[in-house]
């Protein structure tokens, strides 16, 4: 008999190497390779426990043709919905990540039991908790009654056997991918060898049989979802449920979605009863804000479809250090550097001997440019103390020459603003047919400075 090849795997990224080192050749991470059989499963490959077979012709077609669109299940809980695209596609394989104790059991088990109630054969396959636990949730959120069906196994061959049973289930979910285990692999539970085989074989499950999978992950402490990329690459759909522990608020992002938009959120309430929609997150973000305070301007930004307005506070202040300070809550960090440096070298604003804080109210996160007008706003606020206008939403983007470029869904910006009581907009100049259909005050400075100047002349003789 052939002797067994040793191999050597980073548990990291799946980099498989012929020898023990220090450090991963593939991602650079110290101390992660771990010693693995390659007899067979996904270490060796597919063929190599048995002869090559000839291969078998596939049809070729065209573009042109038919489209047919992708059936979905419809959860009725329409955050969740909106953050997939409409709802869970049949024979998809779908990913959620998140910190431990933000909420991604709650969220599915809440899907799980509305879509149970619905009529759906819903299976709830746990390898973290006893079916004890996730009754008491279930008790927590109201859905108890619900005729889930639950199981606490690890073993994937088994956790098809037992689903195999009966009429083919709708909705498969397992928490989480790192518990599952296979017989293909020898390696541990937990490894990228049993991570990947595992996740490879729920998913050809998923395509074979059109149940709908949704595989549970935990995070890094950088906030990436552990194990082996490849597994990323593998599902239809990756959703980050996000969320600061000192918040009440969660975020579902969709960071990768083959049959929908990859930029839309959906947006929720922990409470003591489960995690409750959030219709209007625009209420939520601009709660108990104080109007008088300088260094405060609110946003109108974009989440895919959906305009959300938040809260920009900055604190500039004296420092006593060679260095000041730049700290950065929910924005690029370099990001507001390039604004500080735009706002010193063509509007004449100094922020060499001051601290420099940026906070977004309510743990949100802003990842477009269109935020650069209401940060610059905001800076210069907090530095000559002048409050800004209290029913006033800043957008557009800055570029290095100073100029205020023009950003993309002006007019749904500005209807959000006018439906929650704004009287005035500072906008890119450019959108006019925006600007012609608003009732609200529009301010359109040409350059940064001109903004710099309005602010100026605010105060008071």
């Amino acid at each position: 008999m052939a002797k067994s090849r040793v191999q050597f795997v980073c548990q990291n990224c799946g980099t498989v190497h012929a020898r023990w080192a220090g450090k991963c050749d593939g991602c650079g991470e110290w101390n992660t390779l771990v010693e693995e059989g390659s007899d067979g499963g996904i270490g060796s490959g597919p063929g190599s426990m048995r002869s090559a077979r000839k291969g078998r012709s596939v049809a070729l077609t065209t573009l042109s043709g038919e489209i047919e669109e992708a059936p979905r299940i419809v959860s009725g809980i329409g955050e969740l919905d909106r953050a997939t695209g409409g709802g869970f596609v049949r024979g998809s394989a779908l990913l959620v990540g998140g910190d431990p104790g933000i909420g991604k059991s709650t969220l599915l088990t809440q899907a799980a039991a509305a879509l149970a109630m619905a009529g759906h054969r819903v299976v709830y396959v746990s390898g973290e908790e006893a079916v004890a636990q996730i009754r008491l949730r279930a008790q927590r959120v109201n859905a108890a009654s619900a005729p889930v069906e639950l199981a606490a196994e690890t073993n994937v061959e088994d956790i098809l056997a037992t689903i195999a049973d009966g009429k083919r289930p709708d909705l498969v979910i397992l928490d989480s991918v790192q518990t599952l285990w296979t017989d293909a692999a020898d390696s541990a539970p937990g490894t990228v060898t049993q991570v990947r085989a595992s996740a490879q074989k729920m998913i050809r499950y998923a395509k074979s049989t059109g149940a709908a999978v949704v595989l549970v992950g935990h995070v890094t402490k950088e906030g990436q979802i552990a194990g082996p990329r490849v597994v990323e690459h593998m599902v239809d759909g990756v959703l980050y449920f996000e969320g600061e522990g000192g918040h009440h608020f969660r975020i579902l992002r969709a960071v990768k979605n083959r049959f929908g938009p990859t930029d839309e959120i959906g947006v929720f309430e922990m409470s003591d009863k489960g995690l409750r929609e959030v219709a209007n997150p625009s209420e939520l973000f601009l709660g108990e804000r104080a109007a008088k305070a300088p260094g405060a301007a609110v946003f109108a930004g974009m989440e895919g479809t959906r305009p959300v307005l938040v809260e920009i506070q900055t604190l500039v202040a004296p420092s006593p250090l060679g260095t000041p300070r730049r700290s950065v809550i929910g924005w690029d960090g370099a990001r507001l550097s390039m604004v500080l440096a735009v706002l010193e070298t063509h509007c004449g604003v100094r922020f060499g001997s001051h601290d420099v804080y940026l906070n977004v109210a309510g743990g949100y996160r802003i990842s477009e440019p269109a935020a650069d007008l209401a940060v610059a706003a905001a800076l210069v606020s907090s530095l000559t103390g002048l409050a800004l206008p209290a029913d006033s939403v800043y957008f557009g983007e800055i570029s290095l020459s100073g100029a205020v470029r023009p950003v993309a869904h002006a007019q749904q910006r500005l209807k959000e603003a006018e439906k929650l009581g704004f009287g005035q907009a500072v906008i890119p100049a450019g959108s006019e047919e925006a600007v012609a259909s608003q009732a609200i005050s529009i301010f359109q400075p040409a350059i940064l400075a001109d903004l710099v100047v309005r602010i100026a002349g605010s105060k008071p003789d």
